[in-house]
């Protein structure tokens, strides 16, 4: 995992363990499940429209709200990033 995604991660674990006030971490975690499996969707939509439609500075921008909202994603779910990571390491044997 990079410096940053470790950081990241490290961060949404945080927001989900301790719900300070005004994050919009905190916020999605309870809003619960179903509104971060919508975002994530919606997220995806905007990154495919991006890479077919808009320049390279708006996809990775949009590539990076998607990867963010699976992080919350996973974490929801009480998986972790390893367990991804793990799943693609699989995939190359």
């Amino acid at each position: 995992m990079s410096d940053v995604l470790a950081t990241l991660w490290d961060t949404v674990e945080d927001r989900k363990r301790n719900a300070p006030a005004g994050s919009y971490t905190a916020g999605l975690f309870a809003q619960g499940l179903p509104r971060i499996a919508q975002k994530v969707g919606e997220e995806a939509v905007e990154t495919a429209v991006a890479a077919l439609s808009e320049g390279n500075e708006r996809l990775v921008s949009e590539m990076a709200d998607l990867i963010y909202h699976c992080l919350v994603l996973i974490a929801a779910r009480g998986l972790r990033w390893t367990d991804v990571e793990t799943e693609l390491a699989r995939r190359f044997r």
